[in-house]
């Protein structure tokens, strides 16, 4: 219909795209070719060949982009957020692992990093949930405690001026917070599983919701893996951030910070300085890392 227009991607669906054209229009777009490189929150132009409808022509340079990895698929999350928001809730249980994950993935695309501890209102497992969280909170991770349903007020804050990320497992409520930050969002929400302790996935796509003229919302599905082979041990070491003033002060250069004598890291975990549950975190990425590197090169 006309020449390439600017347009920001706002919501993902496979390979179906809803764009967000600078003339104020909303579009269904799908890209050329067979392949999709494309997140929501990519800045991109487009060809319309119908007043809502179009072909996505190029994308345009990213700032940051959110994915996850394992050696069998790589999923897009977000692209140009500048910070990742992890939600977790007292119920149903949550992995301290998959929030270090996130963490790294986080701090690998020098985004913020940054914890919502949801369902404060119950009271029994609230204990449990932040001894769990305080090994972020010392390294400096914000850990916002609230209950979506009643109150989100204690999160705009954080949120204010930035292009913030939702990721989370499933049944955390996620799409209850979205819900109380933007009315009318009715992000579809659904009950958690208690038999299975284990949440129902709600969000199947990613879209991104303004929140107000400097801030916007990117809302992810619910995740129970977070795969980071995309990192080498070097990124994942700089991604750990307790790690890197320790980092050249090993007796080995190769160092894996497991048993090996000498390890600066080791010691430091030994007089207390570095939690030993991140530490196990970390070994367990590192040997995926491994195991993926072997695999992509053997014959």
């Amino acid at each position: 219909m006309g020449a390439d227009l600017n347009a920001t991607i706002v919501g993902a669906f496979g390979r179906h795209y809803e764009v967000a054209v600078e003339d104020g229009s909303v579009a269904a777009c799908f890209p050329r070719g067979k392949r999709s490189v494309y997140a929501c929150g990519d800045r991109v132009r487009v060809a319309l060949t119908a007043p809502d409808q179009g072909v996505i022509e190029e994308l345009v340079e990213r700032r940051t982009l959110l994915f996850r990895r394992d050696e069998w698929r790589e999923k897009l999350i977000a692209a140009n957020g500048t910070q990742v928001l992890i939600v977790v809730a007292t119920e149903p249980s949550f992995s301290d692992e998959l929030v270090s994950r996130c963490i790294a993935a986080a701090e690998n695309q020098e985004m913020k990093a940054a914890i919502v501890l949801n369902k404060v209102d119950l009271d029994a497992p609230l204990p449990g949930s932040r001894a769990s969280l305080e090994p972020f909170r010392r390294l400096g991770y914000p850990v916002i405690e609230l209950c979506a349903r009643r109150d989100a007020s204690a999160l705009r804050e954080t949120l204010s001026g930035e292009t913030t990320v939702f990721v989370g497992q499933s049944g955390m409520g996620k799409s209850t917070l979205i819900n109380a930050l933007i009315p009318g969002a009715n992000a579809t929400t659904r009950e958690h599983s208690r038999v299975l302790d284990s949440g129902k996935h709600t969000t199947t796509h990613t879209r991104l919701y303004q929140l107000d003229c400097n801030s916007a919302l990117i809302d992810s599905p619910g995740m129970q893996v977070f795969g980071l082979t995309q990192l080498t041990i070097g990124t994942l070491e700089q991604a750990f951030i307790e790690l890197r003033p320790m980092l050249g002060q090993c007796r080995f250069r190769d160092c894996r910070h497991e048993t090996e004598p000498g390890c600066a890291v080791i010691d430091a975990v030994a007089r207390g300085e570095i939690d030993a549950r991140r530490i196990a975190h970390y070994h367990v990425l590192q040997r995926e890392i491994v195991a993926a590197g072997a695999t992509r090169f053997a014959i």
